[in-house]
């Protein structure tokens, strides 16, 4: 059988094109589904997806070829290969060619790829089982989704460089209801390995407010103090990195194009204490240390695959200090060379404690759980529009006194990050809107004096 290097080294010997970059990612997953404190499903997958990128220099400039398919033998790559080569060869020039990153094979190459089991959901399925029995007792119901993976990607390139990286990634959301459907509150929890996820620590927080949804008090739309826990930060956050690319800026497309011209690289964009920033190196959301790019875009390019990457800052003291850059977008834009990182960190210079340290010194606020269904409404202001979802709670003299109804907001998270009045410590947090994609965030809580809630939503 095959090893994923074997594979790898098989593309890289096959191609007759002039350059070659190959790509192979597998993954192993384990998962648990429940419903109505039942477990439904579980299982265990395997995938294995290689991507070959071919390049073959002509008199006009360097064309590329990229495909990408699940190629388990010498024979399929080999086809994959071919397929490739051709592609290049019957392609215009590429707009973001340059040279190939060069360096040596790294210590690990040899290594075979990580893998996960059911085994790892054991101690997990036997602490939510004792969650099962206290929803009965109390007549409460529990639905939920657990993960576990991991991801190992190969890169290799004909310039001989040979990168490996293996990324653990695991997630858990558990929504709870009365037994009458007639409030819903909802947690979740990204971690590296599942032992990570405090089980019990998280249908105590589903009990809670459950509680305080005993009481219901209906709200009109408009402008209230809110407090955003981590989760619904991240959220916003989020998005606001999705759309951070220097080449879009430069072309006035997003809320970090300089109306005159340009970019807003070098102003102010948002309170002096915060930052925004990224490191495949941070603890507990370590993330892939070099570039890996199987398309070409205006913030990734194929040719810098295994570029090393490191500790950037997008926002330093409320300033825009990067956007993400290719080397070709970099020439475009005069930016610096920064790829994407596959993580995120929001801090706020003294920021201390939690939602719940905020919510015992608020005189009258409203408390969300988390955001859904966003969607931009102008990229110039980056606004946003969405919903609340599974618990908006109203505080009254330092205490949660009952469920608000749902809200469809409207708000830019960058105006966001420059009008909140108080933040809280940084710590890891998961998105419900984008975990599933982007799991490795790291958030404070938020105090906003004028959220604006610009409509009641029937959305439960």
């Amino acid at each position: 059988m095959s090893t994923p290097q074997t594979l790898v080294e098989h593309a890289i010997e096959a191609s007759t094109a002039d350059h070659c970059v190959v790509v192979l990612e597998q993954s192993s997953t384990a998962n648990l589904r429940w419903a109505v404190n039942t477990l439904t499903t579980n299982g265990i997958m395997t995938a294995s997806t290689i991507t070959v990128v071919s390049i073959v220099d002509g008199a006009r400039g360097q064309a590329v070829g990229v495909l990408s398919r699940t190629a388990t033998t010498r024979s399929q790559v080999a086809l994959l290969v071919a397929e490739a080569d051709e592609a290049a060869r019957s392609a215009a020039p590429a707009e973001d060619a340059a040279p190939l990153v060069e360096g040596d094979p790294s210590g690990d190459w040899a290594t075979s790829p990580g893998h996960t089991s059911l085994e790892t959901l054991e101690t997990f399925g036997a602490s939510l089982g004792e969650a099962f029995d206290r929803a009965r007792s109390a007549g409460q119901l529990l639905y939920g989704y657990v993960e576990h993976a991991v991801t190992t990607t190969y890169l290799a390139t004909s310039t001989g460089l040979r990168l490996r990286h293996e990324q653990p990634t695991g997630h858990v959301g558990i929504t709870a209801k009365p037994a009458d459907l007639t409030a819903s509150a909802w947690v979740g929890q990204a971690v590296e390995q599942l032992d990570e996820v405090d089980v019990s620590g998280l249908d105590a927080e589903l009990v809670r407010r459950l509680g305080w949804a005993g009481r219901t008090v209906e709200l009109p739309a408009g402008r209230y103090e809110t407090l955003l826990p981590p989760t619904a930060v991240a959220d916003l956050a989020i998005y606001a990195y999705f759309v951070a690319s220097g080449r879009d800026a430069h072309e006035g497309q997003t809320v970090f194009s300089d109306p005159a011209g340009g970019t807003r690289v070098g102003q102010q964009i948002v309170s002096t204490d915060v930052t925004l920033a990224s490191d495949p190196a941070a603890a507990g959301l370590a993330a892939t240390p070099f570039a890996l790019a199987t398309s070409s875009g205006s913030a990734a390019s194929v040719f810098d695959n295994g570029t090393p990457l490191g500790h950037t800052e997008w926002i330093r003291d409320g300033r825009l200090k990067a956007l993400q850059t290719s080397r070709h977008t970099s020439a475009l834009t005069g930016l610096a060379t920064t790829p994407v990182v596959d993580n995120l960190l929001v801090s706020v210079d003294g920021g201390q404690g939690t939602v719940d340290d905020m919510v015992a010194s608020s005189d009258r606020a409203l408390l969300l759980t988390c955001l859904w269904y966003i969607r931009a409404v102008d990229p110039q202001t980056l606004l946003l529009t969405g919903l609340t979802r599974d618990g908006v709670y109203l505080v009254e003299g330092g205490e949660v006194v009952g469920a608000v109804n749902n809200f469809r907001f409207n708000e830019s998270p960058i105006d966001l990050l420059g009008r909140f009045t108080q933040a809280g410590a940084t710590e890891r947090s998961f998105s419900r809107e984008w975990g599933d994609y982007f799991p490795r965030t790291a958030t404070p809580a938020l105090r906003i004096p004028d959220f604006n809630m610009s409509s009641v939503s029937q959305a439960s």
